[in-house]
C-alpha cells in the first residue's frame, strides 16, 4: 500500500495529473466515465461511475443496495491541489550572460524558503488548437526530470539570513530555467520545452496552466522506515486513502461517494472547488434518476454522513509551545479529528463520536486536534461543502509535519490506519 502511495505521489505533481491517476485507477476497477452534459439514464444498485470537472476535480459514485432516499450516502472528500508557484504568461525573463528565469506567482500559501536550492520541474496542462474555437484540446504535461531551480542568495551577501529574511514573491521566487545557446532559443526556451515534451507545433499551443513541482521522488525514512517524506502529502495522501478504501470496500446499503476537489488552498470558491454546487447537482440527478422526485435528494442528505479528509498538524518536538497542551496529535497515533470553536471545522460532538466509533470498529486508534488558543488555525473543506449540502460531517486527517512546506513528513502507520478506517466507513 505504501509503495502505491509513493508511486501515486510521484505521478501527481499537480492537480491535473492527480485526477488522471485517480480516474485511471477508477476505470481499471470498473467505474465508467459519465459526461455531465449527457443524461444519467437509469441508475441501478451497484452502478459505478465518475465525473470530472475542469480536469482537476473528480467525483466517484458506487450506487448502494437501497435508494439514496432510504439509505443516504457515505462521502469522503479531499483536495488535490497544493501550495506552489504558477508560471505566468510571457514568463521568460532573459538576464545577463544569457541566463533565463521564469516569472511566477504564488498559488496558495507555501513556506517559500523551502523551495530554494532543490531540483524542480514543470507540470500541468497545455491547451492546443482543436476543431473549433469552443473545443480546444487539453494535453497533460509532466517533465519527468529536474528542469529548474530557485537559488538562494549566498550568505556572504546577506549575513542576516539565519536571523530571518522577508522574501519577495516577485523578486526572490523566480526559478532559473537555462542558458541561451543560440538565437533560436531567445524568447522560446519554455515553449521549446512544451513542444518537445508533447510533440506539438508551437502554432498549435494556445495557452497553459503550468506549475512548479518538487522533482525529488517521495520516499520513506527513519530507523524503521516509519516516516513518509514527499511534496504534496497534503492532501494527496488523503485522496489516495479515499481511493484505496472505495476500491476495497464491499457494496453497502448506502451510496458511496469519493469527492476530490480542487482549489482548497485558495478558498474553494471555483466551479471545481468545494464551494461549487456541482456535487450537489450530481447527487440530485442521481436521486431523481432513481425515484423521479427531487425530494429524494433532500431525504438522502438527512441520512448522509461526510468525512472531510485534510491533513492535521502533528506535534513537533522542537516547538511544543505552539500546540494545545492536551490535544496535540503525534505521528503514528492514528487519524485526527479536528475541532474549532469558531466553526472552521465541521466536527461537533455527534459527528466526532460517529467517526471515533468507526475507527474503533476498524481497530484503529484515533486522536483529536484543537489549536493552541493563542495560535490562529486554518480552515478546510467540511464547512465550505456543508454550505451547499447541509451534511452531518467530521473534519479529520492524518497528522503531518511541515504543512505547506515544499516537502512534508507523515507516518507510514497513519496511512494504513486511515485506509482501514475509511474502508470501515464505506461499509456502514
Amino acid at each position: 500500500m505504501i509503495k502505491r502511495l509513493l508511486k501515486f505521489l510521484d505521478a501527481s505533481p499537480v492537480n491535473f495529473l492527480a485526477v488522471k491517476q485517480l480516474t485511471d485507477a477508477l476505470e481499471k476497477a470498473g467505474f465508467r466515465r459519465v459526461d455531465p452534459c449527457e443524461p444519467l439514464g437509469d441508475v441501478k444498485s451497484g452502478d459505478r461511475f465518475y465525473v470530472t470537472k475542469n480536469d482537476s476535480s473528480v467525483y466517484a459514485f458506487r450506487i448502494g443496495c437501497r435508494s439514496l432516499a432510504d439509505a443516504g450516502f457515505r462521502m469522503i472528500c479531499a483536495h488535490c491541489d497544493s501550495p506552489t508557484f504558477r508560471i505566468k504568461p510571457n514568463a521568460e525573463m532573459a538576464c545577463e550572460g544569457g541566463l533565463v528565469k521564469l516569472n511566477t506567482e504564488v498559488y496558495g500559501g507555501p513556506i517559500m524558503s523551502t523551495w530554494f536550492d532543490r531540483p524542480l520541474t514543470l507540470a500541468g496542462r497545455v491547451i492546443v488548437r482543436g476543431d473549433d474555437a469552443l473545443s480546444p484540446r487539453t494535453r497533460l504535461l509532466h517533465v519527468k526530470r529536474p528542469l529548474l531551480q530557485i537559488s538562494n542568495l549566498a550568505i556572504h551577501f546577506n549575513r542576516e539570513v539565519n536571523d530571518g529574511v522577508k522574501l519577495s514573491k516577485q523578486k526572490d521566487m523566480l526559478p532559473i530555467l537555462g542558458i541561451i545557446t543560440g538565437e533560436l532559443e531567445k524568447g522560446n526556451m519554455l515553449m521549446n520545452v512544451i513542444c518537445d515534451e508533447l510533440d506539438v507545433k508551437r502554432g498549435d499551443v494556445l495557452d497553459f496552466d503550468l506549475y512548479l513541482a518538487d522533482a525529488t521522488p517521495a520516499c520513506t525514512f527513519g530507523v524503521h522506515d516509519e516516516f513518509i517524506s514527499s511534496g504534496r502529502l497534503d492532501d494527496l495522501s488523503m485522496c489516495h486513502a479515499g481511493l484505496e478504501a472505495l476500491l476495497a470496500a464491499p457494496a453497502s446499503d448506502a451510496t458511496q461517494v469519493l469527492a476530490i476537489f480542487d482549489n482548497e488552498e485558495t478558498g474553494s470558491q471555483t466551479k471545481q472547488g468545494a464551494g461549487s454546487p456541482f456535487l450537489a447537482s450530481m447527487l440530485q440527478r442521481i436521486a431523481l434518476a432513481q425515484s423521479g422526485t427531487v425530494e429524494a435528494f433532500h431525504q438522502a442528505v438527512e441520512r448522509a454522513f461526510m468525512v472531510s479528509a485534510d491533513n492535521a498538524h502533528a506535534w513537533h518536538p522542537n516547538y511544543p509551545e505552539k500546540y494545545d497542551p492536551t490535544n496535540h496529535p503525534v505521528l503514528g497515533g492514528g487519524p485526527v479529528i479536528k475541532f474549532n470553536a469558531a466553526q472552521k471545522y465541521a466536527s461537533d460532538a455527534v459527528s466526532a463520536s460517529i467517526f471515533a466509533e468507526v475507527c474503533r470498529e476498524a481497530g484503529v486508534p484515533c486522536q483529536r486536534f484543537v489549536n493552541h488558543s493563542d495560535v490562529a488555525g486554518g480552515s478546510t473543506l467540511g464547512n465550505i461543502l456543508a454550505s451547499s449540502i447541509p451534511l452531518r460531517g467530521v473534519d479529520m486527517g492524518n497528522a503531518i509535519l511541515a504543512m505547506h512546506s515544499c516537502r512534508k513528513t507523515g507516518s507510514v502507520a497513519d496511512h494504513k490506519y486511515c485506509v482501514k478506517a475509511f474502508t470501515q466507513f464505506y461499509s456502514k
